[in-house]
């Protein structure tokens, strides 16, 4: 008899709970070098997915991941006291990237095929979140699993959400999966979010949710832009390597939009003090 399979909720949720099991302990206790030793682990993964997603040959998908791989690892090291300067660079690019060029790409259903503009914009989404999360993990767990929290509990209650109650395409022509149902279940999920960080830590409810209202714009963009990407490849998900989540890339998609602009207002915040 055959074994019975498992199904795609259940797959879902059994590969987060393996990757919370992983990034988890690493969030809490890992050395700054051993978090970014992590950190160009999924950038290499990530970028042989988007190198594939571009057509790239073989060989030179492994060369792009292998090379952005090791940018994201030795920027921090080699660039010393220059760094905090070159992350807010890298945030700034990701910004114009998220608010500017990827809404227009879309609307201009631009296919954008060319080997080394496709690389530059891998290099754009990666490098800016790899820098966000190695700022993040030295501000602290609590910083780190609260910023990341706006977007797993955004793509939770969206995922959820829009499969029971959604009804209304929010982009038929790029995600046919995505509903406007699934976008207003994940603002509600943050409304409430945004209410316990006010009741535990005292941060203003009204400026933290209008926060993260712009976030979830953000990562709503992030994962239209990846399907987008995917549609023109004629693929449903960028890799196999997460059983019901696809490949790094698609778990990383809001990522790469969100991530970066929220260290780059922390950031900022910082340096204004």
């Amino acid at each position: 008899m055959p074994e019975p399979r498992m199904n795609p909720t259940a797959r879902r949720v059994l590969t987060a709970v393996i990757l919370l099991a992983i990034f988890l302990p690493a969030i809490l206790w890992a050395s700054a070098g051993l978090w970014q030793g992590l950190i160009a682990i999924v950038v290499a993964l990530a970028a042989f997915e988007w190198a594939r997603l571009s057509a790239f040959p073989l060989m030179s998908a492994r060369l792009y991941a292998g090379l952005l791989a090791v940018i994201a690892w030795s920027l921090p090291v080699v660039l010393a006291d220059s760094w905090p300067d070159f992350q807010m660079g890298l945030f700034a690019l990701a910004a114009l990237f998220w608010l500017v060029v990827a809404p227009l790409w879309m609307l201009g259903r631009w296919a954008g095929e060319r080997p080394v503009l496709r690389a530059a914009v891998g290099a754009a989404l990666l490098l800016p979140t790899s820098a966000a999360l190695v700022y993040l993990h030295a501000r602290g767990p609590g910083v780190l699993v609260g910023t990341l929290a706006i977007v797993w509990i955004a793509d939770t209650a969206a995922y959820f959400s829009g499969r029971r109650f959604g009804r209304h395409k929010l982009a038929p022509a790029i995600s046919p999966g995505k509903t406007w149902e699934g976008v207003a279940g994940a603002l509600l999920a943050l409304a409430v979010y945004a209410a316990v960080l006010n009741g535990l830590a005292g941060l203003p409810l009204v400026s933290l949710f209008i926060v993260m209202a712009g976030l979830l714009y953000l990562s709503v963009l992030g994962d239209l832009f990846e399907s987008w990407i995917k549609r023109l490849a004629g693929m449903k998900d960028s890799g196999t390597i997460l059983p019901g989540h696809g490949g790094v890339l698609d778990r990383v998609d809001a990522l790469t939009s969100t991530l970066p602009i929220a260290a780059g207002i922390l950031l900022w915040l910082e340096f204004a003090k």
